[in-house]
């Protein structure tokens, strides 16, 4: 009788994690795809790379890895924060965005380390990256000085 319990409890509460996060996921693919994306292409193009430079190391590639999952886990009480909590939608695209934006920064440095990439290509979208950063401070300081008005 005990052991019934035991089991159809421990059965009922794993279904219920799974069937969660099952939906979770489902409902929030797009998110999941494209931190898996930007990990595996910065992390194709930075072996590639490390090793055309010291050979290849073990510890890099399991740092791919390394770098998935924890990405993924944070995504995940990102997204169960923002069911969890009314009013906070924003924090995924918040948190997420900026580190896709840096692994595929990353990526085409990596990319440009191997040769895929020229350098007047890199250069060209580095430079089109800091014209943007810097047209959105400007925008920013003259907001602040016409509110200030």
């Amino acid at each position: 009788m005990k052991t019934s319990f035991l089991l159809y409890s421990t059965t009922t509460i794993l279904a219920f994690l799974g069937t969660y996060f099952l939906k979770l996921g489902a409902d929030n693919i797009e998110q999941y795809l494209a931190v898996v994306a930007v990990i595996f292409i910065d992390g194709f193009f930075g072996v590639w790379a490390g090793t055309k430079k010291i050979g290849f190391q073990t510890r890099k590639a399991v740092k791919v890895l390394q770098t998935l999952f924890s990405w993924v886990l944070i995504l995940t009480g990102v997204l169960m924060i923002e069911k969890g909590f009314e009013g906070t939608f924003w924090l995924s695209e918040t948190l997420c965005a900026p580190f896709i934006v840096f692994q595929l920064i990353s990526a085409l440095k990596n990319a440009h380390t191997v040769g895929i990439i020229e350098n007047s290509v890199l250069s060209q979208i580095l430079e089109k990256i800091d014209q943007h950063k810097f047209n959105h401070k400007e925008n920013n300081e003259n907001n602040k000085e016409n509110e200030k008005d």
